[in-house]
């Protein structure tokens, strides 16, 4: 059943991977317009606070679908939906760009939960990529922090957040697999 299971993961992270294209992006538009988000998402898209994800290093398709999604209501969030509701496809084009080409720090996390993590995150690195880095449209987790990816593992879990394979995922793993998952990603 566990093979199964794993399968299935696998074949859902596959079918939900199709890649968008990403049109030639203004790198420079994209920091001019990026110096609106740095109050939450920090210096380069990289966050301070844990109630906001790093951007730094994050994949281009990832932030384009994530930014589109918070336009068109289909992710709610009362910070972003009226942020993104402005952003011309050009502008979320060259944000993506942006973001995608800074450089990530490691934000850490509690060193006996991250080796806990560690062992449970093979199951989490086929669509998010064998470093954790992201893989097109499945985000970075690494450098992520830690409190952010529990709140959003809680709420793929919950249904309050949509997202392919998430659910399933999430349907079988306790709080205590969310923080000690978040842990090892943070720590990377």
């Amino acid at each position: 059943m566990v093979v199964f299971k794993q399968i299935l993961t696998l074949f859902l992270c596959l079918a939900w991977s199709a890649t968008i294209p990403v049109s030639a992006a203004d790198i420079t538009a994209g920091e001019k317009k990026a110096e609106t988000c740095g109050g939450c998402h920090g210096p380069k898209g990289n966050s301070s606070n844990p109630q906001w994800p790093n951007l730094a290093a994050q994949q281009s398709n990832y932030i384009i679908n994530q930014l589109n999604a918070f336009k068109n209501g289909n992710r709610s969030n009362p910070v972003m939906q009226p942020m993104a509701a402005n952003l011309a496809d050009e502008d979320i084009a060259n944000l993506a760009a942006y973001y995608s080409t800074q450089k990530a720090e490691k934000i850490g996390g509690d060193p006996a939960l991250a080796k806990e993590g560690k062992a449970k995150a093979s199951m989490c690195l086929g669509c998010h990529g064998a470093s954790a880095e992201g893989n097109n449209q499945f985000p970075r987790l690494a450098g992520q922090h830690p409190e952010y990816l529990v709140q959003q593992l809680k709420s793929f879990k919950d249904g309050s957040r949509k997202g392919g394979p998430m659910q399933a995922i999430t349907a079988n793993l306790s709080e205590e697999d969310f923080k000690a998952l978040a842990a090892y990603f943070g720590s990377l």
